[in-house]
């Protein structure tokens, strides 16, 4: 079964990066020509997530199910997600009331096209080797976001995890709750037990996604960094351990078969 689904990877990651490429061009060429977010833009983004998804399912199998989006305010907000797969952008595109807003690191923003494409978009750009002299621009890119209504996607981890992983939230997060004064709406999914990061096999499953209750402005710092790690893992936790109680195709053994034990004697504790 392995060799057969690592085939059927194969197709998808052809296809998948085929019109990626293709679409890049298409929407970086004509946001050259007219700057700023477009009606054509944004059915560009919507035709390319679904149709990813669409790949996803009739390929390798995995399904989509979202869940919790009567969680999401109405009006601008940040989503802060776990990470832990690209299926996770796909999955949460569209619950962004057609005005997303993705966090993106400069090196993304430097690709032909793709960089174009993605501005267009109000992406807000992470610039990691200036450091601290980047922050300020960052939340001037956010602020003008939110301004537009946007929903800002963040995932505060600032990489793709692997399931159960120990969590590593940045401080990123963290100055937006405080700076821009809006719900930040916390995001569980176990996405990574089908489709990880720099897999050569995804595995037939359901990913699910599930938007928590949002966290509202007015706590402190340490209060709410550990109100969101907290929430967000606890239910990422339940949703990766309730698929592996369930079953799936991929094999639990090694690193996740380990992690599992730990996070279930955990819980048990």
């Amino acid at each position: 079964m392995a060799v057969i689904q690592a085939l059927r990877t194969a197709l998808f990651y052809l296809l998948f990066l085929g019109q990626t490429v293709i679409l890049a061009i298409i929407v970086g060429t004509a946001a050259m020509i007219r700057r700023g977010r477009t009606d054509f833009g944004w059915r560009v983004a919507q035709y390319w997530a679904a149709a990813n998804l669409t790949l996803l399912r009739r390929i390798v199998g995995i399904s989509t199910e979202v869940s919790g989006i009567e969680n999401l305010p109405p009006g601008p907000c940040i989503i802060a997600g776990k990470h832990m797969s690209d299926w996770d952008i796909f999955a949460l595109l569209p619950h962004t009331s057609g005005k997303p807003a993705f966090m993106a690191k400069k090196e993304l923003m430097d690709i032909p096209f793709f960089g174009q494409a993605a501005a267009s978009f109000d992406t807000i750009m992470v610039d990691r080797k200036a450091g601290a002299e980047g922050i300020p621009r960052m939340m001037a890119d956010a602020r003008k976001a939110l301004a537009k209504g946007c929903r800002i996607i963040i995932f505060p981890e600032g990489t793709r995890k692997a399931p159960l992983a120990d969590p590593d939230y940045r401080q990123g997060i963290v100055r937006m709750y405080r700076e821009l004064n809006v719900p930040v709406v916390p995001v569980a999914l176990d996405s990574g037990l089908y489709w990880g990061r720099n897999s050569l096999v995804a595995w037939p499953g359901t990913a699910r996604a599930k938007f928590l209750p949002a966290i509202q402005p007015g706590l402190t710092d340490a209060a709410f960094r550990a109100l969101l790690i907290e929430t967000v893992e606890r239910e990422t936790r339940a949703l990766v351990l309730d698929a592996i109680d369930r079953g799936i195709a991929r094999p639990v053994t090694g690193d996740l078969a380990e992690r599992a034990r730990a996070a279930r004697q955990a819980a048990a504790g």
